[in-house]
C-alpha cells in the first residue's frame, strides 16, 4: 500500500498505517484500490485544476500537499491532512474514471478513452476537443466547473437508448396482425360469385331448344305426301276395258 513518503522515519510510517486502518475501518467507501506514482498522482492532481508541478519526486513538498489538502477538503475526504493517502488515491481515481466515461460518451473519440484511472496526454487532447466546442481555453484540466457540465451532458447521452427497446415490440405484433385480415376477406367473395351464376344459366338455356324443334318438323312433312298419292290412281284405269 503506496502512501506517497520520500522519508522512512518511523512518524511517517505509523501516519501511513492509522491511515490504511481508517481506509479499512470505513465501509461506506467501498472503491477498489487504486495505485499511483508520485508522477502520475500529480498528473491527476494538475488534470483536476489543481496547481501542482508534474515531478517523480515524493509528494512531500508543500506545493503537492496543499494540492491534497483542497483535494480533500473539497470532497470532505477526512482526514484532511494532505497525504495521498490509499482513500485519497481511490477517491481521485473514480473521478478520472468517471471522466473517461462522460467523454467518450459526449465527444465520442476515436479511439475511445480507456476506462483506466491515469490522467495522460491521450486525456488532456480528449479534454482539448471538449473544450474546443464550447470555445474555452484549450488547457486540457478538467476543473470542477468543466467536470459539472460534462456530467449534465453525458447524463442525457446516457438516458437516449431507453427509447429502442420500446420500438422492436411495438412494430412486429402490430404488422403482422394486420396482414392477414385482408387476405381472408378478399379471396372468398370473389371465387364464390364469380363461378357458380355464370356456368349454370348459359349451359342450359342454349342447348335444350336449338335441338327439339330442328329434327321433328322437317322429317314428317316431308315424307308421308310424297308415297301414298302417287302409287294408287295409276294402276286402276288401265285394267278395266
Amino acid at each position: 500500500m503506496w502512501c506517497g513518503f520520500g522519508k522512512s522515519s518511523a512518524t511517517f510510517a505509523v501516519t501511513c498505517l492509522m491511515t490504511a486502518s481508517l481506509v479499512i475501518a470505513d465501509t461506506g467507501f467501498a472503491a477498489p484500490q487504486k495505485s499511483y506514482t508520485p508522477q502520475q498522482f500529480r498528473e491527476v492532481l494538475r488534470g483536476l485544476g489543481y496547481n501542482v508541478k508534474v515531478t517523480n519526486t515524493a509528494l512531500t513538498d508543500q506545493e503537492t500537499k496543499k494540492a491534497i489538502r483542497e483535494f480533500q477538503t473539497g470532497y470532505k475526504l477526512k482526514p484532511v491532512d494532505g497525504i495521498a493517502g490509499p482513500k485519497t488515491q481511490d477517491f481521485a481515481a473514480n473521478i478520472v474514471q468517471i471522466l473517461h466515461r462522460n467523454l467518450n460518451a459526449v465527444v465520442r473519440p476515436n479511439p475511445p478513452l480507456p476506462r483506466d484511472h491515469f490522467y495522460g496526454s491521450r486525456t488532456e487532447e480528449v479534454v482539448k476537443e471538449y473544450q474546443k466546442k464550447y470555445q474555452l481555453q484549450e488547457t486540457g484540466i478538467a476543473n470542477l466547473a468543466l467536470r459539472q457540465k460534462l456530467n449534465e451532458e453525458a447524463k442525457t447521452v446516457f438516458s437516449q437508448p431507453t427509447a429502442k427497446p420500446t420500438a422492436k415490440p411495438t412494430a412486429k405484433p402490430t404488422a403482422k396482425p394486420t396482414a392477414k385480415p385482408m387476405s381472408t376477406p378478399m379471396s372468398t367473395p370473389m371465387s364464390t360469385p364469380m363461378s357458380t351464376p355464370m356456368s349454370t344459366p348459359m349451359a342450359t338455356p342454349m342447348s335444350t331448344p336449338m335441338a327439339t324443334p330442328m329434327s321433328t318438323p322437317m322429317a314428317t312433312p316431308t315424307e308421308t305426301p310424297m308415297s301414298t298419292p302417287m302409287a294408287t290412281p295409276t294402276a286402276t284405269p288401265t285394267a278395266t276395258p
